[in-house]
C-alpha cells in the first residue's frame, strides 16, 4: 500500500523504471504485431474448412500453408525478441539499482534496523524476475483479449456471449486467487525468512554449538521455524494449486463448450464449420493472459512485496549527498556536546559529552560495562549519527566528509572483529579488488603483525573465512588492527583492542600505538584492561553516558581509582571500573 513514508522511494524506483520507457514501447509494438499474427491460426482454419475443402484445390492449400508457415515463423521471432528485450529491461533495472540498494541496506543494517543487505537484494531480484517473466508479456497481450472476444462475437452473438461469460468467470477466479493467496504468501515469505535467518545464525556459531553439545537443541529450535515455513508453503500451494487447476480445467471445458455450441450453430446453418474451429482457437488465445497471470501469481505477489520494501528502504535511507572533497585532515578531533541515541532506542547512551584530542595523543576511554564506550566509538567513526552536538575532524564535522574518505581518515577496530572470505591481504586492504601490496605490508608492520602473518602457511595469501578458519581470536584481532591502520589514517579508534590478545599481542598493540603517536597521529582506546591504557596520555572516564573525568592519565586514575598504584604497575588482565 502506498503511504507518505514510501513516496520518495517509489519515485526513485519509477525514475529507474522510466529509463527503459523506449524499450517498453518497443515491446508494445512487438506485442501488437505478435497478437495480430495470432489471427493466422483462426483465419487459416476458416480458409481450409470454407474454401479448400469446398473446392478441393491442393494448390490453394499449399499456398495457404506456406503463407501460414512464414507468418508463424515471423510471430515466433518477434515473440522471442520481445522476451529478450524484457530480459534486458530487467537486467538494466537491477544493474541501475544494485549499488544504491546494496549501500542503503548496509547503511540501515549498520544501524541495527534490518537483517542486512541480503533481504533487500532478494527484493530487487524479485522485481527483476517479474520484469523478465512471461506474466509481464501477458500484460502486453491483455488489451487484445476484448478484441478477440469481439472477433468471436462477429461469428455469432451466442458464441460471443459464451466467450464473455466464460472470460468473466476466469477473471473473477483470478481476482479471488489474488485475494485468497495474499496472506498465505506473506506468511510464507516471513516464515521462510525466519527459518533461513536462524539457519545462517546457527551455522555461524557451529563450533560453539558443537562444543557445548547444543546440536539437538539447536536443531529442534530451527525445526520449529522450519515447520512454520513448511505449513505456510503447503497452505500457499494448496490455494494456488486450487485456483490454477480450476482455471485450467474451466478454460479447457470452455473451449470444448465453444466447439459444442459452434457445432450446434453449424448444424443449424447459422455459421460455417471453419467459424466453429476459429472461434475455439480465438477463445483460447483471448484467455491465455488470464491463465498466465494466475499461474505466475506467486511471482507477481513477491515482486509487489519487493517493490514496496524497496520503496520503504530507499525512502528511509536517501542517497548520499555529493560532498566537496576536503583536504586530508590533521589528527585533531573535537567532540562538542554530543548526545547519541542508539538506533531503535529512545534513551540516550551518551549525553552532552565534550573533549578534544590533539595530534600525537592517545586517549583511553574507560568505564563500567554499559557506560557508553562502544557508543562513543560508533559516533566517532560516523557509523551512528549524533542526536545533538558535533564531532569534528580537523574543524570539519564528520558529515562534511564523504563516507569513503572518512573511512580512510579514521581507522576503526570494532569490539568484535570479523574477517571476510578471502586472503589476509584482501582483508587488510579492506576488500580491494587489487590489494596494494606495499600498503598492506605497511599496515601490518604498523600493527606489529607482519612477522605473525609471515609465519602462517601462505603468509599474506593465506585464505581465511568469515569465522577466521585456523586463526585464533588474538590473530584475528591483530589482523583487524592492521586493517584499521591500512591507508595511514589520521585517527585510530580501537574498541577493546586487546580483549583476545596474549602478552605478545598486547606488546605489539602498545608498540603500534607508540608508532602512531610518533607520527603525529591520534589514538582513542575503549578499554577494560589496564594493559590497553599504558600508552595513553589522557583518560576519559564515562559513567552512565556522561563524562565523569577527563585529563592526564595518572591524575584521572588517582581521582577515580582506589587501587591506583596496582593498576599503574599492572601488565596483567584486570578490570578498570
Amino acid at each position: 500500500m502506498r503511504t507518505m513514508a514510501t513516496d520518495k522511494g517509489l519515485e526513485e524506483l519509477r525514475w529507474v523504471r522510466r529509463k527503459s520507457r523506449g524499450l517498453y514501447w518497443a515491446v508494445g509494438v512487438f506485442s501488437f504485431v505478435v497478437n495480430l499474427l495470432m489471427l493466422t491460426g483462426p483465419l487459416y482454419m476458416l480458409q481450409v474448412y470454407d474454401r479448400v475443402l469446398g473446392s478441393g484445390s491442393e494448390q490453394t492449400l499449399v499456398a495457404l500453408s506456406l503463407l501460414v508457415a512464414f507468418l508463424f515463423g515471423l510471430m515466433g521471432v518477434l515473440d522471442f525478441v520481445r522476451g529478450r528485450v524484457m530480459a534486458r529491461v530487467g537486467a538494466r533495472f537491477q544493474d541501475d539499482l544494485d549499488h544504491r540498494v546494496f549501500s542503503a541496506a548496509l547503511r540501515r543494517s549498520s544501524l541495527g534496523r534490518t537483517a542486512g543487505a541480503q533481504t533487500a537484494i532478494a527484493d530487487l531480484e524479485a522485481v527483476q524476475r517479474l520484469l523478465t517473466s512471461p506474466v509481464l508479456t501477458a500484460f502486453f497481450d491483455a488489451p487484445w483479449t476484448p478484441i478477440f472476444l469481439i472477433g468471436i462475437a462477429l461469428f455469432h452473438p451466442w458464441l460471443g456471449a459464451l466467450a464473455v461469460a466464460g472470460g468473466g468467470a476466469l477473471i473473477l477466479a483470478a481476482v479471488l486467487n489474488q485475494v485468497s493467496s495474499k496472506k498465505p504468501l506473506e506468511k510464507l515469505t516471513l516464515a521462510s525468512h525466519a527459518s533461513n535467518y536462524m539457519s545462517t545464525q546457527l551455522q555461524s556459531e557451529a563450533e560453539m554449538i558443537s562444543a557445548l553439545g547444543m546440536r539437538e537443541a539447536a536443531f529442534r529450535r530451527w525445526q520449529k521455524t522450519r515447520e512454520k515455513s513448511l505449513r505456510a508453503t503447503v497452505s500457499a500451494a494448496d490455494i494456488g494449486g486450487f485456483f490454477t487447476t480450476s482455471i485450467k480445467t474451466f478454460r479447457l471445458f470452455l473451449q470444448s463448450a465453444m466447439l459444442g455450441l459452434g457445432a450446434y450453430l453449424a448444424l443449424k446453418g447459422e455459421i460455417t464449420p471453419g467459424a466453429m474451429i476459429a472461434g475455439s482457437i480465438l477463445l483460447g488465445r483471448a484467455l491465455a493472459p488470464v491463465e498466465m497471470a494466475v499461474n505466475q501469481w506467486a511471482v507477481v505477489q513477491r515482486a509487489r512485496r519487493g517493490w514496496t520494501s524497496l520503496a520503504e528502504l530507499l525512502t528511509e535511507v536517501p542517497p548520499e549527498i555529493a560532498r566537496t572533497k576536503l583536504p586530508e585532515p590533521a589528527a585533531s578531533l573535537q567532540v562538542q556536546q554530543i548526545t547519541v541515541v542508539p538506533p531503535g532506542e529512545t534513551q540516550a547512551s551518551l549525553r552532552m559529552l565534550s573533549f578534544e584530542v590533539a595530534p600525537g595523543e592517545a586517549i583511553g576511554v574507560i568505564g563500567a560495562s554499559g557506560a557508553g564506550k562502544s557508543t562513543l566509538a560508533k559516533a566517532l567513526t560516523g557509523v551512528w549519527r549524533t542526536a545533538g552536538g558535533k564531532v569534528r575532524l580537523d574543524a570539519a564535522a564528520l558529515d562534511q566528509y564523504d563516507p569513503t574518505d572518512l573511512g580512510r581518515y579514521i581507522g576503526y577496530l570494532p569490539q568484535r572483529v570479523e574477517l571476510f572470505d578471502g586472503t589476509i591481504a584482501e582483508n587488510i586492504s579492506r576488500l580491494a579488488e587489487t590489494p596494494d601490496a606495499t600498503k598492506v605490508v605497511q599496515a601490518a608492520q604498523s600493527a606489529d603483525a607482519h612477522e605473525m602473518i609471515l609465519k602462517l602457511p601462505d603468509g599474506y595469501d593465506t585464505q581465511v573465512t568469515s569465522q577466521g578458519g585456523r586463526l585464533s581470536g588474538g590473530q584475528i584481532q591483530r589482523i583487524g588492527l592492521a586493517r584499521a591502520m591500512y591507508g595511514d589514517p589520521a585517527i585510530l579508534v580501537l574498541d577493546e583492542p586487546n580483549s583476545n590478545l596474549d602478552n605478545e599481542g598486547s606488546t605489539a598493540l602498545n608498540s603500534a600505538i607508540r608508532s602512531m603517536k610518533a607520527m603525529g597521529k591520534s589514538v582513542l582506546i575503549m578499554a577494560h584492561r589496564p594493559a590497553a591504557i599504558q600508552e595513553c596520555d589522557k583518560l576519559l572516564v564515562l559513567d552512565q553516558g556522561a563524562r565523569r573525568a577527563f585529563g592526564p592519565r595518572d591524575t584521572v586514575l588517582k581521582e577515580v581509582l582506589q587501587n591506583y598504584s596496582e593498576v599503574k604497575n599492572s601488565n596483567t588482565p584486570g578490570g578498570v571500573q
